[in-house]
């Protein structure tokens, strides 16, 4: 309960500095943060386009969700163990990339999530591997790999992979893509996240391995002391590993859920800022799986209702992006104050 009132008071502060920063700037805080509601689908907008409504919208939201809660999960359970897993970005982009070249061949649903998830940990056990056996940092190897796999990744694409016209990868088929994209419903056309449930699973399934699993106990054990873990018998080594392994796997999860889910294409030269943004989320969730589904919410309702509120308002989206840099301020400074306690 601390935690969450500690997340709660971290989310107040920001909004807060949000509201002054909008009033400083000309602006009506209540009716920019109404407009961030309304850009998801939260509130009711004055008007709406064809076969479009709330609903639509909504579903919209949790089709952008659905990747970042992944991506928390990966962050989340990297902090368990003690890493600092900033490599997230670079680990989705290679998952989603291999998945891509995937589903040219094996235009399967199924398939792409498997390769991604092999992908994702694939990094992420070079970097457990990296940390246990030469004690290179994880911050620093993690770091280095999203570079090096954005300009590889950036060089095959222009090469051999790039739509002339939009200047990004060619766009994977419907049959490959794991979101039904204007699907028609009632005279409606929807966005269906079909990752959503399955991240929804294993946000439940990652919280029971953690709080009821002897390999939990573990990496929680070694995360809060390697010293103390090794003394009472723990392969810490082994732990590094499988941690970063399982985060991996969770960052290449995200990675399909972005790239070949909320997008069907890669933009060569960028990694995507959602992996830092789940730092955010997963503080604010309190590395907690099922805390980081509902700060999984928040974030993207601030970060894709900014669209609406720009238009809507005239200010730029970058506001967006400042409340959740405030938020991701009071969230570390409300974990470090929580540590202090106890």
């Amino acid at each position: 309960m601390r935690k969450f009132a500690l997340s709660c008071l971290a989310i107040t502060i920001s909004l807060f500095f949000g509201a002054l920063i909008l009033w400083l700037m000309g602006k009506n805080p209540i009716e920019a943060y109404m407009n961030i509601l309304q850009g998801v689908g939260l509130m009711e907008k004055a008007k709406y386009s064809g076969r479009q409504n709330m609903f639509t919208d909504f579903m919209s939201l949790i089709d952008a969700m659905t990747p970042m809660i992944f991506a928390s999960l990966a962050v989340a359970l990297a902090l368990k163990g003690g890493f600092f897993n900033i490599g997230v970005s670079g680990q989705m982009l290679f998952a989603g990339f291999c998945a891509h070249m995937t589903a040219l061949v094996i235009p399967s649903k199924i398939v792409i999530i498997i390769v991604g998830f092999i992908a994702g940990a694939l990094i992420g056990a070079l970097i457990g591997w990296l940390k246990s056996s030469f004690n290179v940092n994880e911050v620093v190897s993690s770091i280095m790999l999203n570079s090096i796999l954005m300009y590889v990744i950036t060089f095959y694409i222009y090469s051999f992979y790039v739509n002339p016209v939009s200047r990004q990868s060619a766009s994977i088929s419907a049959a490959a893509r794991l979101t039904l994209s204007g699907f028609r419903w009632e005279g409606l056309k929807v966005d269906i996240a079909l990752a959503f449930p399955v991240a929804i699973i294993i946000a439940l399934v990652l919280h029971w391995f953690i709080e009821k699993t002897t390999y939990g106990y573990e990496i929680k054990a070694s995360g809060l002391s390697p010293r103390a873990a090794h003394y009472a018998g723990m392969d810490v080594k082994k732990i590094a590993v499988i941690t970063m392994t399982i985060s991996g796997a969770l960052a290449g999860l995200a990675g399909v859920a972005y790239y070949c889910g909320y997008l069907a294409a890669i933009q060569p030269g960028v990694t995507p800022s959602m992996g830092f943004d789940a730092i955010a989320v997963s503080l604010l969730g309190g590395n907690n799986p099922l805390g980081c589904v509902l700060a999984s919410f928040l974030i993207t309702v601030i970060s894709k209702g900014s669209v609406y509120m720009s238009s809507r308002q005239n200010i730029d989206m970058e506001i967006a992006s400042l409340i959740t840099a405030f938020i991701l301020t009071f969230a570390a400074c409300s974990a470090v104050l929580d540590r202090r306690k106890k």
